[in-house]
């Protein structure tokens, strides 16, 4: 019974060993959010199961426009079973920089913080699963790689425990 705590424990820790956002204060290319998901933009990417392997691939077609603070991003997603989505994000810049997100299949408010090239974005995703919807939490790490490229990382969650990733190239024609 002595090894469920540490284990609990050990669990715990590695949950904190990623580095913050603070990390990347100083990489370079600096992201802007406001500017980069500006207008229409393209996206490519996969889901991968626990196991690695893909599971699906999809296209996103995105327009996103910005009314002083706050952002619609909207976008279209084809996937690779023929089936279609669409999620519409509304985004307020805060006064510290960070950001906040609102979709309909988001669970509350998704919280975003910059620093340098970095996106660090995490929220509550409704995801629908044959016939059932599951609230799993995403971690996505954004990286601006280039003027027009942006590379993207999420992890997939559900109490504490590895579902799979997302990785995503968005591209600015």
């Amino acid at each position: 019974m002595k090894l469920l705590p540490a284990v609990l424990f050990a669990l715990g820790l590695s949950a904190c060993a990623s580095g913050g956002i603070e990390q990347y204060r100083d990489a370079r290319p600096g992201l802007d959010l406001t500017q980069y998901l500006n207008g229409r933009l393209e996206a490519w990417g996969m889901f991968q199961g626990r196991d690695g392997r893909v599971q699906k691939h999809f296209h996103v077609a995105i327009d996103a426009r910005w009314a002083g603070n706050v952002g619609i991003i909207d976008e279209d997603f084809s996937w690779s079973d023929g089936s279609r989505s669409r999620r519409v994000w509304t985004l307020t810049r805060q006064a510290d920089g960070s950001f906040r997100g609102r979709a309909d299949d988001v669970v509350g408010e998704a919280v975003g913080e910059v620093a340098g090239n970095a996106l660090r974005w995490r929220y509550v995703l409704a995801l629908p699963v044959d016939g059932k919807v599951y609230h799993v939490d995403f971690d996505d790490w954004m990286f601006l790689v280039g003027d027009k490229v942006m590379l993207n990382r999420s992890s997939m969650s559900k109490w504490g425990f590895h579902l799979g990733e997302v990785t995503l190239s968005f591209v600015k024609p």
